[in-house]
């Protein structure tokens, strides 16, 4: 007996088309993580296996597959990593500006307290200074003068038309 490497042509038939199925599986693997990432989702070894129609245990057991899986779900990971630190630089930002902004309106708004308080202050004293002036004494000499003046000019007018008549 002859025990040669070469196989027989049956068996040689037989490799060749289960090299081909291993190969279109692992175009459909290849693909399929195309897909996943244009469209920006997470890998899974789930999800390639179902999206390349193939079996679990065909992308753990190739070499390949495994190896595109993994590449897949390591370069999702680091651009997600990307991703949410670019997402805090900008919610950072967004925070500082804001602070900004508000430190801003806070100073703005204490001057403006300020510049009402010291009109506020000279209001009062204006009204202090009114009161001040017109005591109790000299509104009631100013309301007797003014009665006073009253009947002077009604006294008056009846003397005119005395004299006129």
């Amino acid at each position: 007996m002859n025990t040669a490497t070469v196989p027989g042509p049956r068996t040689a038939a037989a490799l060749a088309a289960r090299r081909r199925k291993t190969e279109a599986a692992l175009e459909r693997v290849h693909q399929a993580i195309a897909r996943i990432r244009r469209e920006k989702a997470q890998a899974s070894v789930a999800d390639v296996a179902r999206r390349a129609d193939v079996s679990r245990t065909f992308r753990y057991d190739n070499v390949e597959a495994r190896a595109a899986v993994a590449a897949a779900m390591a370069q999702a990971g680091e651009h997600q990593s990307r991703t949410l630190a670019e997402q805090d630089d900008e919610r950072e930002a967004t925070w500082r500006e804001r602070a900004l902004n508000a430190e801003d309106v806070l100073k703005a708004a204490h001057t403006e307290i300020l510049a009402q308080r010291t009109q506020i202050g000279e209001l009062l004293g204006q009204i202090r200074d009114l009161r001040a002036e017109w005591t109790e004494g000299a509104i009631q000499r100013i309301t007797t003068e003014k009665t006073t003046l009253k009947q002077r000019v009604r006294q008056l007018t009846t003397d005119n038309r005395t004299v006129d008549g």
